[in-house]
């Protein structure tokens, strides 16, 4: 292989299956701020606008678990 030839097939990455536990990790760390949002759509196998809308429908259905401190 010459010097400026790139080899396509190693830049394509693995398609995830997107599992309950996938995502439920991805919203656990999307809550917790230990992911960003394309990071956790890759993670679980979703577009950034899935995981999004997934993310949504977890906050709407998990209380809160810390308190607000600032009032």
């Amino acid at each position: 292989m010459g010097l400026l030839k790139i080899d396509k097939s190693k830049m394509v990455e693995e398609k995830v299956k997107t599992t309950p536990q996938n995502v439920n990790e991805s919203n656990e760390a999307l809550f917790r701020a230990t992911m960003n949002l394309p990071t956790a759509a890759k993670h679980c196998g979703m577009t950034q606008k899935e995981m999004k809308l997934t993310f949504w429908e977890y906050l709407k259905y998990h209380p809160r678990d810390y308190e607000n401190l600032s009032s």
